[in-house]
């Protein structure tokens, strides 16, 4: 296997590192570029606190490269600590790897200049392929030594560039992998304000949302993620607390909604949705609560319960306003908390929901009454059913009396 080594603080990994990987993939055909994350960088030895995010540096570049066996993650840096000269990072990769003739080096073109000053760097020769990458500059660089220089783009990204971003609250999401702004977003790292305990993790949505997109057909993903995203709209609308609402927004009750809650109950509430009647059956049985003679004759209503299930028993979700959240979407149930109805009315009034009352829909998006939105939305699908002559649950019927009720 021929093998090329692309070595950086990966500080963090950004789009710039995959691409340049991937040229070299493309350009010179080697099977495998190994990427390896300096613990702390003989050429950033002013640069604070690297070794604290070494672990952090990992994990985003293992989790950036996820499903391409093109590339790898060699944590040996890592593992010796301190100050690690490539000419040893490069003698432990092949007495490990064993690749076909001579390793690549992946440089870029703003180091190339003082190659000669490094480390034995005569020994580097010996043992490995120069390639000299396009940092940049878009021409060739004079070199006193043999090389590859290949003729990748150049894109104008670097790690302290995205940090600085970070750092500042500028647009920086995208000029990283999805799976690394997920752990950037989930820590806290770089400055960015660390999330509450309470909200999931960034990695778990990407998670959720990936099986979601497997499990469903294109139509009904793009409904979970309609649903997701009007949950999270609703849910920073109606999280304002007393102390911070402002004179127009005082009105509303004070509800523990968090953007990021709303959004996981969203893109899982239909997880169970395309699953076999007996397999519904079988997750519903295991929440603790009966099947009711309606579910039974059609247990596609099941689908809310058995989406439930899969977000605890497969991710491990044990937040109860989620749970609920997902389980209730369908029929509803007397005591639904805040998030519960949230994500009731985005699965009813979603973009996508094309016979959704466009009225009711504004209402959702500018009625300060939570309550008043969701017992409009209950009432209209009710009546829908009552038109079609399909038959209600109880559920849904004891949750309008008891709504109605408490609003008159």
């Amino acid at each position: 296997m021929r093998l090329a080594i692309l070595g950086s603080s990966f500080n963090p990994i950004h789009l710039g590192h995959l691409f340049l990987a991937d040229a070299v993939l493309s350009e010179l055909h080697y099977d495998r570029v190994v990427l390896v994350p300096a613990y702390r960088s003989p050429f950033k030895l002013a640069a604070a606190g690297m070794e604290d995010t070494a672990r952090d540096r990992l994990e985003m570049a293992v989790a950036s490269i996820a499903g391409d066996p093109r590339l790898t993650v060699d944590d040996c840096e890592i593992r010796r600590e301190g100050v690690s000269y490539t000419v040893d990072t490069i003698a432990d990769i092949i007495r490990r790897y064993m690749p076909d003739g001579k390793p690549g080096l992946i440089i870029g073109d703003d180091l190339a200049a003082d190659f000669p000053q490094w480390h034995k760097s005569d020994e580097i020769l010996a043992v490995a392929d120069i390639i000299v990458a396009r940092r940049l500059h878009s021409d060739k660089s004079n070199v006193p030594y043999p090389c590859t220089q290949i003729t990748n783009s150049v894109m104008e990204i670097s790690s302290g560039m995205v940090r600085e971003k970070i750092a500042a609250d500028a647009a920086w999401r995208y000029l990283v992998p999805a799976a690394a702004r997920a752990i950037i977003e989930s820590r806290g790292l770089y400055g960015l304000v660390s999330r509450s305990a309470e909200r999931p993790a960034g990695n778990l949505i990407l998670r959720v949302e990936e099986a979601a997109r497997e499990s469903l057909n294109l139509e009904r993903f793009l409904h979970s993620r309609n649903t997701a995203l009007m949950a999270w709209d609703m849910c920073r609308r109606f999280s304002v607390s007393r102390e911070s609402a402002s004179r127009e927004s005082a009105r509303r009750p004070a509800y523990k909604l968090y953007p990021e809650l709303g959004y996981l109950a969203g893109i899982a509430h239909d997880l169970g949705k395309q699953l076999s009647e007996k397999e519904l059956i079988k997750l519903a049985k295991s929440d603790g609560r009966k099947i009711s003679r309606l579910e039974k004759e059609k247990p596609s209503l099941l689908h809310g319960r058995a989406s439930a299930v899969l977000l605890r028993e497969r991710f491990n979700v044990h937040n109860e306003d989620v749970l609920e959240a997902a389980a209730l979407h369908t029929l509803g149930g007397k005591d639904m908390g805040p998030l519960a109805k949230v994500v009731y009315i985005a699965d009813k009034m979603e973009v996508s929901r094309e016979k959704a009352d466009p009225a009711v829909r504004k209402l959702a998006y500018t009625e300060d009454d939570l309550d008043r939105i969701f017992v409009t939305v209950l009432e209209q699908t009710v009546s829908w059913l009552r038109a079609k002559k399909l038959k209600l649950s109880q559920e849904s019927l004891a949750l309008l009396e008891k709504m109605r009720r408490s609003s008159g």
